[in-house]
């Protein structure tokens, strides 16, 4: 697989996914559930929440059990001022969490998340956690990328920066 595909998306103006697995099973999976959250805003005249964002994301995977899409995914975002964390598995289990890792390098960035995070982080602290994770798990796992894309949400939106090593 290629190291340098995009595996981060944003789902809706306040929600985002990252993911490992097959990048092109993600594609299709960030398109539908974004085509469904347009559809969801449109209709009710408010944005979907990250918690039913996720529920959706875990519906469909649920749904495609039998020729699953190969991916574990990471949903989260902003409900106001309130961040929100999901993980899902290939065949849509969902889990609330604070932090989390997916992928061939989640055991070791796991362990660097485990020692450093602390509740009330600043933004600021937050992502250099994230890439001292993500550089621990490049450097001691052959499968994972050479790059990183980080989608930062906050109460204004999301937006995205990437950065090589």
């Amino acid at each position: 697989m290629s190291k340098t595909g995009k595996k981060v998306f944003k789902l809706t103006d306040h929600v985002g996914a990252a993911c490992a697995g097959l990048v092109s099973d993600m594609q299709i999976l960030a398109r539908e559930i974004e085509a469904q959250a347009k559809l969801f805003t449109y209709d009710t005249k408010r944005p979907m929440s990250v918690k039913a964002v996720a529920k959706v994301m875990s519906n469909v995977l649920f749904n495609r059990r039998m020729i699953p899409l190969i991916t574990q995914t990471i949903v989260g975002g902003m409900d106001g001022d309130k961040p929100e964390i999901y993980v899902l598995d290939v065949l849509g289990s969902l889990l609330p969490d604070t932090y989390a890792a997916v992928g061939s390098g989640a055991q070791m960035a796991t362990g660097v998340l485990e020692q450093g995070y602390t509740d009330n982080m600043s933004q600021k602290d937050a992502k250099a956690l994230v890439l001292k994770a993500i550089t621990s798990a490049v450097r001691r796992d052959v499968m994972s990328g050479d790059g990183v894309d980080i989608l930062i949400a906050t109460k204004d939106g999301i937006h995205e920066e990437t950065m090589n090593f």
